[in-house]
């Protein structure tokens, strides 16, 4: 990264930087490529990876509330039940 930045925002030209670091400029210019070309998918797949979590967490708090309302209807059918044969209604 310190090649590339010295490169890129300092704007030393590539052959300054690979003489220096006793580099290739074949390689320098695959690194920058690969750098480039997975650059994009660095922060697509931070901002993928959390959305990815919260629609999970969504989903289990949505399958949470419709296991809760399935508990209160149950109960509240059982109390209605309950209040009828003991003529509470």
């Amino acid at each position: 990264m310190k090649i590339f930045r010295r490169h890129l925002l300092v704007g030393e030209s590539v052959s300054d930087v690979c003489d220096e670091y006793k580099l290739n400029p074949n390689l320098f210019s695959r690194w920058q490529k690969r750098f480039f070309e997975r650059g994009a998918a660095a922060f697509e797949t931070n901002s993928g990876s959390r959305e990815r979590k919260l629609k999970n967490k969504i989903s289990a708090l949505q399958k949470k509330i419709t296991k809760k309302d399935e508990v209160i209807a149950e109960i509240m059918e059982s109390h209605v039940t309950l209040k009828k044969r003991h003529g509470g209604l």
